[in-house]
Order: structure tokens, then sequence, then C-alpha cells
């Protein structure tokens, strides 16, 4: 059996602290090992924060996010999806950039990820994939 969770969050900037703290009771109800939990905490916070600050929708959509624990305890996977169908790019953010390095994270500390339009229809989702049986780099 699976392990899968599902929150709505209005698109506001609390709504990035809320899905952080969600995620960690949710990891530590699931037993997700503590050095997986605080890297899908990170990844998770910069993917909201992406979809809050360049998804470019109308007015009252909201951000989804769901998260997953294969039952084998292999892998956890977290999906943020948003109104927006533009899919993100790995920026190569300068050194005095305030900004720009989410998805370099996102690259840097997953086990897998990527983007896709909505089965929707409507907007996208991005996804990462830790496996909590092999190290995180």
């Amino acid at each position: 059996m699976n392990h899968e969770v599902e929150w709505h969050f209005s698109r506001h900037p609390r709504s990035v602290a809320r899905a952080r703290s969600l995620l960690s009771v949710q990891a530590a109800e699931w037993k997700v090992p503590d050095e997986v939990t605080d890297t899908s905490v990170l990844l998770l916070s910069e993917l909201v924060t992406n979809a809050l600050r360049h998804a470019d929708c109308a007015q009252g959509r909201e951000i989804w996010t769901r998260v997953r624990l294969d039952s084998d305890g292999g892998s956890l996977r977290v999906e943020v999806s948003d109104a927006c169908a533009a899919l993100p790019r790995v920026r190569h953010a300068a050194s005095d950039d305030e900004t720009g390095r989410g998805l370099a994270l996102v690259t840097a500390l997953a086990t897998r990820w990527g983007a896709a339009p909505r089965a929707c229809g409507i907007g996208k989702t991005v996804w990462f994939e830790l496996r909590p049986d092999r190290s995180v780099r």
C-alpha cells in the first residue's frame, strides 16, 4: 500500500511555510529518514515558491501539492501543480543574483525530477523524487 496525501494552498506567501510544516509532520508520521525529510522540505519550499513567483495565472487559482511514499519505502515523490502552462527551466544564476537557484537545488539534490502539463489540460506539475534507501547527493 502506498501512502499519499494532497494539500491545496492559496496563492499567498504564507503557503510556503504551511507546505513545509505539513510535509515535515507527514514525513515524521510515515517515519521517513530525517535527511530525506529535510531535503524534501527544502525542495518543496523551492517549488511552491516558484509556483507563487513565476506562475502567471488567473486570480484565485490554487497551488496543489501531492506527496507519495511508495509502500516499500523506496521512493518519496513530491508534486507541485499550478495553473500556468509554462514549463520551468533551470537558470544559471549569477553570483550576485538574489533568485534563480530553486531548480538548480532540485537538480542537485533530487534523485529524479521533471515537469509536465497537467492531465486536466490546465497548468503543469513539477515533481521530484528522493529515495530514502539511498544517500541524498
